[in-house]
């Protein structure tokens, strides 16, 4: 256990050339959270940018104009590494408000992992694991739109970055002994990548697990619809289910032929549903996409090779034991699928993570098997 970080009172910043100001002294690290609302837009709104110096703290408003450049100034600066907690929305939600992404990046949940502390460790969890500090949750769920904020809300946001430079001395301490902090540097990197521009999901469909029981020509018109009601969403900044949700999205899928007047009728007994949308969704339905034949089928997983899978977790598993990974970390149950379904992994695995399943697999590929194929 380390000494935490002391205790800097928060500063509210609403003028970017006082922001500006404070990036002159920063020095090579720091401290970096988002506060945002989601609820109601298919983007996330920015509402709070938290900045931890080794002197101070800064709780930055996003909304005054001017701010969101200043901003992208700190996150394009190079020479200053950003520590963050799951950075994986936030980066998202800095990216539409300031048009940049923070890097370098240095992601401690991701770090925790690597180092063998859990998967998915909570900042409040990781900050008690290593300095002994016990967080308060109050502000959890908040309004960080109003104006003005609260005590209880300027604590609890300063919270959040105060103990990233104690995380950070720790983990990055524990990760280079192991020799895995160029691991680090390249999921951190990916993920940064990644969050570069919108990537429309390529399938869809896959995540509606209820779609299994669907054949192949009704998947197909899911798929269709899916994409559409994704573009949709983007181009109305509305939340996905908004536009329609994935159980109306099978019950449209499943007219065969598709026909105008039946799809108004489902819309109609639907409550919420986009009913003058009718004739738009049967054009979606009915419109093949380019890719279409190329579309990966939901299984059920009693459908599966079962055996296979089980095989595969069962060499992560210890391959992660061996590396004192968590469970989880090396490759998740859905990475594998993913790679049994279609033969290849996912861009989100990156490329020390790629190595070892691809000598894994390697291992598992006997000459019987071989000469079988």
């Amino acid at each position: 256990m380390i000494d935490a970080t002391p205790q800097q009172t928060a500063e509210w910043i609403r003028d970017p050339v006082v922001l500006r100001g404070y990036r002159a002294n920063a020095g090579p690290r720091i401290g970096l959270d988002t506060e945002f609302i989601r609820e109601r837009t298919y983007w996330p709104v920015l509402a709070l940018v938290q900045i931890a110096t080794s002197e101070h703290i800064l709780l930055v408003d996003p909304r005054v104009p001017g701010i969101p450049e200043a901003l992208r100034d700190w996150l394009d600066d190079d020479s200053i590494l950003k520590i963050m907690h799951s950075a994986g929305e936030d980066l998202i939600a800095l990216r539409q408000a300031c048009g940049s992404l923070p890097s370098p990046l240095f992601d401690t949940q991701t770090a925790a992992a690597l180092a063998g502390k859990g998967a998915g460790l909570g900042y409040q969890a990781l900050v008690r694991d290593i300095t002994g500090v016990e967080l308060a949750k109050g502000e959890t769920r908040t309004d960080w739109l109003q104006r003005p904020l609260t005590p209880a809300q300027h604590e609890y946001a300063a919270d959040d970055v105060r103990h990233l430079f104690a995380l950070h001395d720790a983990l990055d301490a524990r990760l280079q002994e192991l020799g895995r902090d160029d691991w680090l540097r390249q999921d951190c990197a990916l993920a940064v990548e990644l969050a570069r521009e919108h990537r429309p999901e390529r399938w869809p469909h896959l995540g509606v697990r209820a779609a299994q029981v669907l054949e192949r020509p009704a998947q197909t018109r899911l798929l269709r619809l899916l994409r559409w009601r994704d573009q949709r969403a983007v181009e109305r900044d509305l939340p996905r289910n908004w536009v329609i949700a994935p159980e109306l999205a099978i019950e449209l899928a499943r007219i065969d032929p598709v026909d105008r007047t039946t799809i108004a009728n489902v819309l109609a007994r639907t409550p919420q549903a986009p009913q003058s949308l009718a004739a738009v969704i049967a054009e979606a339905l009915d419109a093949p996409v380019a890719d279409e034949a190329e579309m990966p089928l939901v299984i059920d997983d009693r459908d599966r090779d079962r055996r296979q899978l089980q095989s595969l977790q069962a060499a992560v598993a210890k391959r992660s034991a061996e590396l004192g990974l968590p469970d989880g970390v090396l490759a998740s149950r859905r990475i594998l699928q993913a790679w049994q379904d279609n033969g290849d992994w996912p861009e989100t695995v990156s490329a020390w993570r790629r190595r070892e399943l691809d000598a894994l697999l390697d291992e598992r590929h006997t000459p019987t098997e071989a000469a079988d194929a």
